[in-house]
């Protein structure tokens, strides 16, 4: 592999909607590179990035792939990324990888869902972004109409690189031309506008182009361009055919002489200190000569090559056979063997310099979200976290064979080590293990990649609802926990009070004991019963949140005080004090988006007024189709797929997020209690 400079690297990400054709967009960009000798499709399942058994059979992609390729003196690191909702997790992290995001728009569908999402997402990340409209090929396309959709969604700042020309056979780049024919705008507006906007980024280049009115060449306005791009005062828009490799050239064009390269990007979000804590901002440097600094993005559990640590080199040069150490670890391990992943190939190299998109293999130490780094001077230093949705869709899991519980286990663990938003979760009160994600594919996806990679066989059922118990008032509890019983006693008492707090502020233990009446060294075992009482619950046996526990009297006993003994006074005292103080049921709320025909808006409010839910807005979405945004309890959503389908004539999409805890209907409540109680005289 040949050599190259930081200088001349290129990381960009391909996000945006599924459908969008980014993956055919990645095999475009790869054949004209040279590095295929001709272009795979989707629809064949022999595409470079979607290799994947199951992401053939899906015909989408379900998980990021890196590619790389030389073109016009650079290196392109290129991640494409899953388009739909349920895999966004995949698409995020990706973000932390890169400097620019290409937000890909299908020019049939216009502006979706994971559009408007990884726009916000790679803005709020500080990354640069441009937005790339693909298959202007097609036929009967409102190209003046998406435009101007694009630019009431994501400001006047979307401006025009190139414009579609000769009936969108190919395109006419505007930075470099003021004059020439073009299918949707004049290449004189465009280039004025461009220049206009750009000039502002430069006192100095703004003062002479008022003076002597002549256009600054391309080299001058670079500084501007990429500056525009940092701050996002500029979000260029260009045009592409993947398929007929329309505007190929041009893109490839402008990732090379436009596109930031990790020195002119805006500087990863790196800080000294702990999570939550105090901290200092840290500014890496994209420097080889430095000490080694890396971010691991992306993680797999690969059948061959066993778990993959995927990452970004932000600063030093990292060797085959370097010495590194994982976050705060003190026990170095070796980079034995260094990769660049060409979709499903592991290409073996011997070093990586800063901005690189590199793999290590075999090292257990390594998780998502890990600093790399070579020096104990880079101690304590972590990349500022990315959010993701919260995973709220669930299913209950348990397998068919018995005795297969802890092989489960093992494989849920590397599923969860791969996504993000993948979770498991071991119910103690419920005995339930539950998987969780953002959607009810992205739950099917794992449980086939189970079946058919690890042969796990599994039965499912729906989970029981993650409720939470909290109370609406103040009140007191009390006991006197006295044991006898031939031998040495036990005996502790404890006084406590219990405030509510705001919904979503969880827990808040306070100790006012005064006088040494309860000992400090009992302490720690009143605060542990108060725990083990609020996890376990009062009223429906779920757990307890948003309250303040006070300890504020008790008394113990020189021979028979013991730790045992505050902990059951400390639980029972606490179990007092809730059912005194109007407990009540809470639910979970999700907040949720539905993609649908306009004609179906109707009977989609209609429906989710029927599960108790509401509507907050709706919104159009071009070319006949409506989003409509709302709120609904997570209770009522568990049919919500089919139901959708049918209504909308399987033409519907939807992604629920978790937007808060709120209370449960009195019938609700009333129902959950007694079940509660049923359970406890079962047991």
């Amino acid at each position: 592999m040949p050599k190259y400079e930081t200088s001349a690297i290129r990381a960009v990400a391909l996000v945006g909607h599924g459908g969008a054709g980014k993956t055919t967009l990645a095999e475009a960009l790869l054949h004209k590179a040279g590095v295929i000798q001709a272009k795979g499709s989707v629809e064949k399942g022999n595409t470079v990035c979607d290799f994947d058994a199951q992401e053939k059979a899906a015909g989408h992609s379900l998980n990021s792939a890196l590619v790389n390729f030389a073109a016009e003196g650079i290196h392109v690191h290129l991640v494409d990324t899953p388009g739909y909702p349920d895999f966004a997790g995949q698409a995020i992290s990706a973000l932390a990888g890169v400097d620019t995001a290409l937000v890909m728009i299908n020019a049939q569908t216009g502006v979706e869902l994971m559009t408007e999402r990884m726009m916000k997402w790679a803005k709020d990340r500080g990354l640069c972004r441009m937005i790339v409209i693909n298959k202007i090929d097609a036929e009967n396309l409102d190209l003046p109409g998406l435009v101007a959709d694009i630019r009431e969604r994501f400001g006047r700042e979307c401006m025009f690189l190139d414009l579609p020309a000769h009936d969108r056979r190919d395109v006419v780049e505007v930075l470099a031309h003021d004059a020439g024919d073009a299918d949707l705008d004049s290449v004189a507006h465009a280039h004025r506008e461009l220049i206009d906007q750009l000039v502002e980024e430069d006192e100095d280049l703004m003062a002479r182009y008022l003076e002597d009115g002549q256009d600054p060449t391309p080299a001058e306005l670079h500084a501007a361009f990429e500056k525009a791009m940092r701050e996002g005062h500029l979000v260029p828009i260009l045009f592409v055919s993947a398929k007929t490799g329309a505007g190929i050239d041009e893109l490839l064009h402008v990732l090379a002489t436009l596109a930031p390269n990790p020195a002119e990007g805006n500087p990863p979000p790196f800080y000294r200190g702990e999570p939550g804590g105090a901290s200092e901002e840290f500014r890496s440097e994209p420097d080889g000569k430095k000490h080694v600094l890396a971010h691991v993005f992306k993680m797999v559990a690969d059948p061959y090559m066993g778990k993959v640590g995927i990452f970004r080199v932000h600063q030093g040069t990292l060797r085959k056979d370097s010495q590194l150490f994982v976050g705060d670890g003190k026990k170095p391990f070796k980079a034995g063997h260094l990769y660049q992943l060409q979709g499903k190939d592991y290409v073996e190299v011997d070093e990586l310099v800063p901005g690189d998109l590199g793999a290590i293999a075999k090292v257990e130490e390594i998780e998502f979200d890990a600093v790399l780094h070579d020096s104990h001077d880079e101690d304590h230093i972590h990349l500022k976290p990315l959010e993701f949705p919260k995973p709220m869709q669930g299913l209950a899991v348990e397998t068919k064979k018995k005795g297969d519980e802890q092989r489960l286990f093992d494989i849920l663990h590397k599923l969860e080590l791969e996504d993000p938003c993948f979770r498991m979760e071991r119910h103690p009160t419920t005995h339930e293990t539950v998987i969780q994600g953002l959607g009810e594919m992205h739950l099917r996806y794992k449980l086939e990649k189970m079946a058919t990679q690890y042969k796990m066989e599994l039965d499912t059922k729906p989970p029981r609802i993650p409720y939470r118990e909290t109370v609406t008032a103040n009140a007191e509890g009390h006991c006197r926990h006295k044991k006898q019983s031939g031998g040495a006693g036990q005996f502790g008492e404890v006084y406590l009070k219990i405030e509510p707090l705001e919904r979503g502020a969880g827990f808040e233990f306070v100790d006012h004991v005064k006088g040494g009446v309860i000992p400090g060294v009992f302490m720690p075992a009143v605060e542990k019963g108060v725990h083990l009482a609020l996890a376990d619950g009062v009223i429906a046996g779920y757990p307890v949140e948003d309250l303040r526990v006070i300890v504020y009297d008790g008394k113990t006993h020189p021979v028979d005080g013991k730790e045992v003994a505050f902990v059951t006074a400390g639980r029972k005292a606490t179990i007092a004090a809730i059912q005194a103080a109007a407990p009540i049921v809470l639910e979970p709320i999700v907040a949720i988006e539905v993609i649908a025909p306009e004609a179906a808006m109707g009977d989609l409010a209609g429906d989710l007024s029927s599960r108790r839910g509401h509507v907050t807005g709706t919104t159009p979405r071009g070319f006949g189709g409506m989003a409509i945004a709302g709120e609904v309890p997570l209770a009522e959503i568990g049919d919500y797929a089919s139901r959708l389908k049918s209504l909308t004539g399987g033409q519907g999409s939807y992604s629920i997020e978790f937007a808060r805890y709120a209370q449960v209907p009195p019938q609700t409540q009333q129902k959950l209690a007694s079940q509660y109680k049923i359970r406890e005289d079962e047991e």
